[in-house]
């Protein structure tokens, strides 16, 4: 069941309509973001053309979703995580040596820029589109669920906030450099850049194998339903040799598969290679309203319209009044993050 599903169960045909359009674009921005990403890291590798090394990057995640399935993506993504993981805690030790936590020192940033980079923020701690997936994949287990979801949070979480006390005092301690990334990619110690590199390989690559899933199983839905919709005719059966039949019996039970993988994929190569440089723009306005709006405004007026219709119910209505402070709380800060944004682009376009 998509987000798209639940929009409509709960708020109707507009509310159903409303997330589809933000999850496409949102699913689309995100693996765009990944194919520029993933064929800047190659490149600098092994000097490789751009294109050429986001197409073979995600090419690759591609052939696994689709022939491997959850299960495999699973298994491979784990192994990447640990991976990702150990590095990161090797940069970080190695940065704590070269910059300190003197990002919070007295003056050691201007926390006035912090609203700009709300929609960043949000762009990269959200994962909710995979929530559906997940809830699938662990057969509906809601203590497992939520164990998956609060150490899936807070691990990033915390790791999170070391790398930006570290990227405050790298910047600070930098004279030309104000990116921190880029001041680790120039230290001359062997190996270090390589790291990062790595590193930064395997967040896009996990980052992909999540979006690839979640929206091809959006993709698989829509076509599944627009199936039922038309059931096939009865069709005189031909006598055909074997291996037609073996050929046939895979892409009948492949097909919708790879049908809703090709639609995630195809247009997003298209539109990495044709704007290479989109990718700060797109970012911004993902983060800044498809993403709150999506996960932060539209969540709350769900449960919102779950609560109309459960009034009958008391056990429901218990739950969901007790709840009511943190949707309501979500919610508004969901708006302020979005109205904010508006202001900000309002900003720049006027003289």
């Amino acid at each position: 069941m998509s987000i798209r599903t639940m929009a409509q169960e709960t708020l109707g045909e507009w509310g159903g309509a409303l997330a589809s359009l933000l999850y496409m674009f949102l699913g689309y921005t995100y693996v765009v973001a990944n194919c520029s990403k993933s064929g800047e890291i190659l490149h600098h590798l092994t000097d490789f053309p751009v294109s050429f090394c986001g197409f073979l990057f995600t090419f690759s995640f591609t052939i696994l979703v689709c022939v491997g399935g959850t299960r495999a993506t699973d298994q491979v993504n784990q192994w990447l995580t640990a991976s990702m993981i150990g590095l990161l805690v090797a940069i970080e030790a190695f940065a704590l040596l070269f910059g300190g936590w003197s990002g919070f020192e007295a003056g050691g940033g201007d926390w006035g820029k912090v609203p700009a980079t709300l929609p960043v923020m949000v762009f990269a701690l959200v994962y909710h589109d995979i929530t559906p997936v997940l809830c699938a994949y662990l057969e509906g287990d809601l203590a497992r669920i939520r164990a998956s979801v609060v150490l899936g949070s807070v691990v990033p979480l915390l790791t999170l906030l070391v790398w930006d006390a570290i990227a405050l005092g790298l910047s600070n301690g930098a004279n030309n450099v104000s990116d921190p990334v880029e001041l680790l990619l120039s230290v001359r110690w062997e190996g270090v850049p390589y790291m990062v590199e790595a590193f930064a390989l395997l967040a896009v690559g996990t980052s992909q194998i999540s979006t690839l899933l979640s929206f091809s199983e959006f993709f698989k839905e829509q076509l599944n339903n627009l199936a039922s919709n038309f059931p096939p005719k009865q069709l005189v059966v031909v006598e055909k040799p074997r291996s037609l039949y073996s050929i046939n019996g895979w892409w009948k039970k492949n097909k919708t598969s790879i049908t809703a993988t090709a639609m995630v994929v195809a247009p997003s190569l298209l539109v990495s290679n044709a704007l290479p440089d989109a990718f700060s723009a797109a970012t911004d306005f993902a983060g800044g309203y498809c993403m709150t709006v999506l996960y932060g405004v539209l969540p709350p007026a769900m449960a919102w319209a779950m609560k109309q219709k459960k009034q009958g119910e008391e056990t429901e209505q218990t739950t969901l009044s007790k709840s009511y402070p943190a949707i309501f709380g979500v919610g508004l800060f969901s708006c302020g993050v979005v109205l904010q944004q508006i202001l900000q682009d309002f900003s720049f376009v006027q003289p």
